[in-house]
């Protein structure tokens, strides 16, 4: 099955992504983690220099940089990653038990 950049463009979710390379995938995990494989998937492609490559080389380099932002989240969570601003900021009205009584 060929594939292309402009079909590429007009996937939406996580599983079509990973269906249009031809990964196989947890059903489940997806649902749980797909927010943070799409944004871990975008940092990595955000990484490769695609300039002097073709068409089937970005494609085979985005498919390998999913496969790997996939697999991220079997070794780490969302909280070790840490993508989204939500999980990097600390909470400014929060007191850690760790804290209570220290002085």
């Amino acid at each position: 099955m060929s594939r292309t950049l402009a079909e590429l463009e007009r996937l939406v979710d996580a599983e079509e992504y990973l269906q249009f390379f031809g990964l196989s995938y947890d059903p489940h995990f997806v649902s749980v983690n797909r927010l943070h494989i799409l944004k871990k998937f975008s940092n990595f492609i955000k990484s490769i220099d695609t300039s002097t490559l073709s068409e089937e080389e970005v494609l085979d380099r985005y498919e390998v940089a999913l496969q790997q932002a996939y697999n991220t989240f079997n070794d780490s969570t969302p909280l070790d990653e840490k993508l989204f601003k939500v999980l990097k900021d600390k909470a400014q009205n929060v007191v850690l038990l760790s804290e209570i009584g220290a002085e």
